[in-house]
């Protein structure tokens, strides 16, 4: 019954016109980033972040806008992968394999509606998860102390670190840079300044907003300049858009399969959905066997791996909201957006501001049968967005990053330190190191120094107290198997070669 009720509370706040018009405005321009080659729903989320300081929206608000961009966005990008064969983000990349196929045949339109509705079978799905499990999650978070934050944390630099990055030791750099980071600023214990160089402006330290859309968007910004200078034409025709009932029906178990597969490996901090998409395509290959035809343009190899990757996504949701550790890169941009925002997320944030919770819980599935109704009749116009030239898209995305980061703190000194930041993110991934890392570590730096702090007053000094508890001795181990075993399972995890004319 008390699901009953927050349900209530939060279709009274999503219902409301402003509310709705946020959700379904989001739903529109997150297609849209997710469809563009290259952005993906991370870069999507950081770049609009500024919009909603712009627009002075309060915490509410600002959340549904940005998880309805999110959720955009993982529909979204089906469509570059379907059409041109270029995954719009990493977790649709598993979407080429059979799309491509299928849209070079002449059934573009079957591919496209038929992964809308699987996109939006594992997105209400998961939602349903995170509205069910969130809450009895939040409930157990409430015996976590200092020592097994600290080793939580320590698993999310972990597993997150480990899936973004095809070498462990880039992953480890990655994120020791952003602990470095995070120490700069007045120390909250000694009143010292830390890693300042004298420099008055960084003594209330780095606003993680800024480092955000400097390391996405900007960053974004300097690699369409160096290698999109020239629009692509659409590699297979769209022609009649038609909704292929047959082929939706005989994908209905795998929809679900894959969804709860998915689910699973988004509330594992940081698999995400491209671990959702690849292990939800892989279960539904080996079930189909050889005489199931993956590779060649099967329904099923286009439902799978879109019912996987929107299902992580929501699942990501999960430990963000109850522990306050990201389950992906675009839930740590979320997070950011969050503590900005002066809401902490963890097991109080049910009890302390229901409003937030449900009202975007309401809204998520709201947006799921907006972005529906939304692809199907539109998928057209999303299509021509993919020719929109950068000359015209820099200068947009440019824009909005400058107003927005101004309008926040008035300091043109952040302005600077936001492009030395695109100019960071530029080089750490043309160095091939992650930049997901980089940000988790400035986000949870300052909170990962207190919880060891507090854990070693606790424990009179004596480092034994981290490892005092079975969930921080059960997270330690996580950990470290998080940290190792892509080592092993990187021949297992490694990106699948594009299927070619």
């Amino acid at each position: 019954m008390d699901i009953l009720a927050n349900l209530s509370l939060g279709f009274s706040i999503a219902l409301s016109p402003y509310t709705l018009m946020l959700a379904v405005v989001g739903c529109f321009l997150g297609t849209i980033i997710g469809a563009l080659p290259g952005l993906g729903p991370s870069n999507g989320v950081a770049i609009l972040i500024p919009v909603t300081f712009t627009l002075g929206l309060d915490a509410t608000s600002a959340l549904v806008l940005m998880t309805a961009v999110y959720y955009g966005a993982m529909y979204g990008g089906r469509i570059s992968s379907i059409l041109l064969n270029i995954p719009g983000d990493e977790p649709a990349l598993m979407t080429t394999l059979d799309g491509y196929p299928m849209a070079k045949a002449g059934r573009a339109g079957d591919a496209l509606v038929l992964s809308g509705v699987a996109s939006f079978v594992g997105a209400l799905l998961a939602t349903i998860g995170l509205m069910l499990l969130a809450p009895m999650l939040a409930r157990v978070a409430y015996v976590f102390g200092p020592a097994e934050y600290f080793a939580l944390y320590l698993l999310a630099f972990c597993t997150l670190g480990g899936m973004a990055s095809n070498n462990q030791a880039k992953a480890a750099l990655a994120s020791c840079l952003g602990l470095g980071i995070a120490m700069i600023g007045v120390d909250s214990s000694s009143g010292m300044p830390r890693l300042t160089g004298g420099n008055l402006h960084l003594f209330d330290g780095i606003d993680f907003l800024v480092a955000i859309v400097g390391l996405f968007a900007i960053a974004e910004v300097f690699f369409f300049i160096e290698g999109h200078g020239k629009g692509g034409a659409v590699g297979a025709t769209l022609k009649k858009v038609r909704v292929p009932w047959a082929d939706i029906w005989s994908t209905r178990w795998t929809m679900i399969r894959a969804s709860g597969v998915g689910f699973i490996a988004g509330i594992l901090p940081g698999a995400g959905a491209s671990l959702g998409s690849f292990l939800a395509y892989m279960s539904e290959k080996s079930i189909a066997g050889e005489k199931g035809g993956f590779g060649t343009g099967v329904p099923k190899g286009i439902a799978a791996p879109e019912a996987g990757n929107n299902s992580a996504a929501g699942g990501a949701l999960v430990p963000m909201l109850t522990l306050g550790v990201p389950g992906s890169g675009t839930t740590a941009v979320l997070l950011a957006l969050l503590m900005t925002l002066n809401i902490t997320p963890g097991p109080t944030l049910f009890t302390d501001r229901p409003e937030v919770v449900w009202g975007l819980i309401a809204s998520l599935l709201i947006a799921n049968v907006v972005l529906l109704l939304m692809n199907v009749p539109m998928v057209k116009i999303f299509v021509r967005i993919l020719q929109v030239p950068p000359a015209i898209l820099l200068p947009g995305v440019t824009m909005v990053s400058f107003v927005g980061i101004y309008s926040l703190s008035g300091s043109y000194f952040d302005l600077l330190l936001m492009i030395a930041f695109g100019l960071l993110g530029y080089v750490l991934r043309k160095l091939d190191i992650p930049t997901v890392p980089v940000i988790l570590g400035i986000l949870l730096g300052g909170h990962m120094e207190d919880a060891l702090r507090r854990a070693m007053v606790i424990g009179e000094g004596d480092p034994a107290y981290l490892f005092s508890s079975p969930i921080a001795i059960g997270l330690w181990v996580a950990a470290i198997a998080g940290f190792i075993a892509p080592m092993f399972l990187r021949n297992v995890l490694k990106k699948p070669q594009r299927v070619t004319d």
